[in-house]
């Protein structure tokens, strides 16, 4: 278990080069499994989370889990992680006890030290990527590998007070101002709603209380991709725009103020100020400078980038691809507008932001650029569409919208196709080549803010990338059951990447897919979905790498369905379905996750089946060394109590049998083989088997121990020793047994009379497996009606806990409060005393066999 302290301070550090003021500071330390490679995730990233650090948070982690797994995995040391925080960023270093390090002598032309391939160095490289400064120091002791991230740059919220200016430049409201005021509780759920926000989205007060403000925001951000609404909301201050549904469906544009405060008794909520999108200006002034001469100077001219897209821009690529659709709409009188941004080779577009289209359910589909049937052949060059219907498929995306003509233009970057504009509207005949160079226009103004953006989007999705799949490969590391695993891979998969999933398994080359888990984010909805995929016909186990369509589902459930195989050791042993829902399509980015993930899940799946296989086959082997059960013996009660130490173990080193000899001659035995675990089981086996045929062939005590005897010696480096109790047991007409008993080297059988007096039934005798010539003998005892005879192994008398031990004068005593029990009352008590007797499990195999003759009843 991780220990971990926390301390403010504010003192001077010097490292390398430069002085840093260090505010706060946390430390861990870590033990030497692998579950803690987890642990030092989850410290570091509550740490920086906790201390306001979320932008640098993903990267932190990745660099903290792979250190400390170079130190508790391959070093196979103690890991100390110390956080140090700064004004400007935070400080992350981690230590092992592996002080050695690796002069570097090596060829120019040879292998580089830090391969990515290579289990070792990955974290260096990562450090070398991610991390502001890392570095690398060595003591005696110790080596501490350290890494500085430093926090992104960002204006800082200031408050200001205008001056007097003319009324011309004053912002436009309604007749009747309105801004709605919102306070979210630490829930994210709204605790208050005011009349200006019944006004504005036609909820009132009651059927907006207590909802989440999530189900009401049209968040613009992808998930994973940049400030969600539920970070914004934990943030201390944030200003920004975004959509709110209103009672009649449709999205409001508002641009809002939140403000992080916390109530008199501590509690913390958001206070949200929102307006119309176009009414920022009463949130929001511009900024205005004065003059040596004291007078403010009229705003600077407006910039071609601000004119189009407004100012403040949109600090996210999805806000800044919205807003531009929405301004060439309203630049062209449009009746919808649509943006689509270039895949890395030029070759495919992907619809990003549209408005005034039903097309939301084709966000992130992708049409090749090149001419041709259903190809979007007019993304390099401006294009006018006079009449859509006279060239179908001329713009893909607008089939079957109702548009009859429309105008695109590129958007390129140093002469690089980064994604295509257009405008469309539903009258043929609407625009001209006038039109098409005021769209222009724009595109060049906003093309390198998009692409910047977009440049900014796809690095954030590889961070996020490779948190999650370090994180899922811990996961799915972390169990060998094959349905844990199998809900594991659809839970990792729903909602991050899809809204469905259905996991296929192939039992072997010759079995058909068979449905083994289906998982929908909407619980209520998870039967349904089990039950159409039941009718398809399942997915055909291809070797091919990759996500491809699955079109008999997609027909069945509706939405783009996309299926990959689960590859492992060469074979395919399932198939990964993943699905979406009409209105939405797949990322190139998430499918290529989800085929990581699937290689990853594959393997895991793979190694759970193998254990689970393997476990069979140990649990079925160590059945058979079982006895088949114990006979009924006339007038005698028999109960037995075997436990075996270890996880997964029925058969241990010890062991008991009870069974026939001969018509009234019954042959009883409990042992105990030097050891645990399937060696011991081995020698088990040979010796409860060896037992029956030597009974049975008429030999009496002594003869059977001594041929086991040989039987043990004969197995050479293999043998062990064996403690062994052998008896013969005769009932008796007058309800008493006769027993004859060798007790080789085993703790001696206890009588229990039915006044509470307890003896030993024997006399202790070499025990069997070391020396080849044994001289024993055999003893003889009477049990009489309400007698009690127990046998134990060494499991039972050597049970500890510290420096205590119940020995054989504590099972006595336990023996003693047995009178009057029966047989099976009796070995439940004391292998109860046994387990109370130490807190922690027991380490040692115990077997308990107690023979009891009923006490006879008198008639009234």
């Amino acid at each position: 278990m991780p220990t971990a302290k926390v301390s403010n301070l504010a003192t001077d550090v010097q490292p390398r080069r430069r002085r840093f003021v260090i505010t706060a500071r946390a430390a861990a330390s870590f033990d030497p499994l692998g579950r803690s490679v987890a642990a030092a995730r989850a410290f570091v990233r509550d740490t920086l989370q906790g201390w306001g650090f979320a932008d640098i948070v993903d990267d932190a982690v990745v660099l903290t889990s792979e250190l400390v797994t170079n130190a508790v995995v391959h070093a196979g040391t103690r890991a100390e992680v110390l956080c140090l925080r700064t004004e400007g960023g935070v400080r992350v270093e981690v230590a092992d006890r592996y002080p050695e390090r690796d002069l570097p002598l090596r060829h120019p032309d040879e292998r580089p030290y830090a391969d990515p391939d290579s289990e070792n160095g990955r974290g260096l490289m990562l450090c070398a990527a991610l991390a502001t400064r890392w570095g690398v120091e060595y003591t005696a002791t110790h080596k501490h590998v350290w890494f500085r991230l430093d926090l992104p740059d960002r204006p800082v919220g200031t408050r200001s007070a205008g001056p007097v200016v003319p009324d011309r430049m004053l912002p436009l409201a309604d007749s009747r101002v309105r801004v709605a005021v919102l306070q979210i509780d630490a829930a994210d759920t709204i605790s208050a709603w005011n009349e200006d926000a019944e006004h504005i989205f036609g909820y009132p007060a009651e059927k907006a209380l207590g909802r989440p403000l999530a189900e009401l925001a049209a968040w613009p951000q992808t998930p994973g991709t940049g400030t969600g609404i539920a970070e914004a909301l934990r943030l201390s201050r944030w200003e920004g725009s975004y959509g709110v549904r209103g009672s009649d469906g449709r999205v409001i544009p508002v641009y809002a103020s939140h403000l992080r405060v916390r109530d008199a008794h501590g509690e913390p909520s958001t206070v949200c100020l929102l307006v119309h999108d176009d009414e920022r200006a009463l949130l929001q002034s511009p900024v205005r400078v004065p003059t040596d001469s004291g007078h403010f100077t009229e705003p600077r001219p407006a910039d071609p980038f601000e004119v189009f897209i407004g100012s403040p821009a949109p600090d996210d690529l999805d806000g800044l691809l919205q807003r531009t659709v929405e301004r060439a709409r309203d630049l062209l009188d449009a009746d919808a507008a649509f943006l689509l941004l270039a895949t890395d080779d030029e070759t495919e577009l992907e619809v990003r932001a549209t408005t005034g289209l039903p097309s939301t359910r084709q966000r992130f589909a992708r049409v090749p650029v090149e001419a041709g049937t259903n190809r979007y052949g007019s993304a390099r060059m401006p294009a006018v569409h006079d009449d859509l219907t006279a060239v179908p498929g001329a713009v893909p995306l607008l089939e079957a919208t109702g548009m009859r003509s429309a105008v695109t233009v590129p958007l390129k970057v140093e002469g690089r196709l980064t994604g295509s504009l257009g405008v469309a509207a539903e009258t043929p005949g609407r625009y001209s080549n006038e039109e098409a160079l005021h769209l222009q226009f724009a595109a060049d103004r906003i093309a390198l803010a998009v692409e910047s953006a977009r440049l900014g989007e796809l690095e954030r999705l590889r961070r996020g990338s490779l948190s999650f799949l370090v994180e899922a490969s811990d996961l799915l590391a972390g169990t060998l059951d094959r349905d844990q695993t199998l809900a594991l891979m659809a839970q990792m998969t729903v909602p991050t990447l899809a809204t469905w999933c259905a996991v296929y398994t192939i039992a072997d080359q010759s079995s058909d897919p068979y449905l083994s888990y289906v998982l929908h984010e909407d619980e209520e909805r998870i039967d349904g979905l089990k039950a159409l995929l039941s009718r398809v016909s399942p997915p055909d186990p291809v070797r091919e790498a990759g996500a491809r369509p699955w079109t008999e589902a997609t027909l069945a459930v509706g939405g783009e369905t996309v299926v990959l195989p689960l590859l492992a050791r060469n074979r395919v042993i399932g198939m990964l379905t993943l699905g979406k829902p009409r209105e939405e399509r797949f990322r190139q980015e998430i499918l290529e996750l989800a085929e990581d993930l699937s290689r990853r899940a594959a393997l895991a799946l793979d190694n759970a089946r193998l254990y689970s296989e393997r476990t069979a086959i140990s649990r079925s082997l160590q059945r058979s060394l079982l006895p088949p059960g114990s006979p009924a013996i006339p007038g005698m009660e028999v109960e037995v109590i075997y436990r075996a130490a270890g996880e997964g173990n029925e058969v241990g080193g010890d062991f008991y049998d009870v069974f026939p000899i001969r018509d009234g001659a019954y042959g009883f035995a409990i042992g105990d083989v030097c050891g645990t675990g399937p060696e011991a089981a081995a020698v088990t086996g040979l010796a409860r088997h060896a037992l029956r045929l030597l009974a049975r062939e008429g030999l009496g005590g002594p003869a059977v121990l001594e041929r086991l005897n040989a039987a043990i010696l004969d197995e050479g480096a293999r043998s062990r020793f064996l403690t062994l109790l052998y008896g013969e047991l005769h009932p008796q007409p007058d309800g008493g047994a006769l027993m004859k008993v060798v007790c080789a080297g085993h703790p001696l059988p206890l009588r229990l009379r039915p006044n509470g007096q307890v003896d030993a039934a024997a006399d202790p005798q070499p025990l069997l497996g070391v020396i080849e010539d044994l001289d024993l003998y055999e003893q003889t005892l009477t049990l009489d009606p309400g007698d009690v005879l127990l046998c134990v192994t060494d499991g039972v008398t050597e049970r500890r806990e510290g420096t205590r031990m119940l020995g054989d004068d504590g099972l006595a005593e336990v023996l003693t409060t047995c009178t009057g029990l029966t047989a099976g009352a009796v070995a439940s008590r004391v292998l109860r005393a046994v387990e109370r007797f130490a807190a922690e499990p027991a380490s040692d195999d115990m077997a308990i066999l107690a023979f009891r003759v009923p006490e006879q009843r008198t008639g009234d």
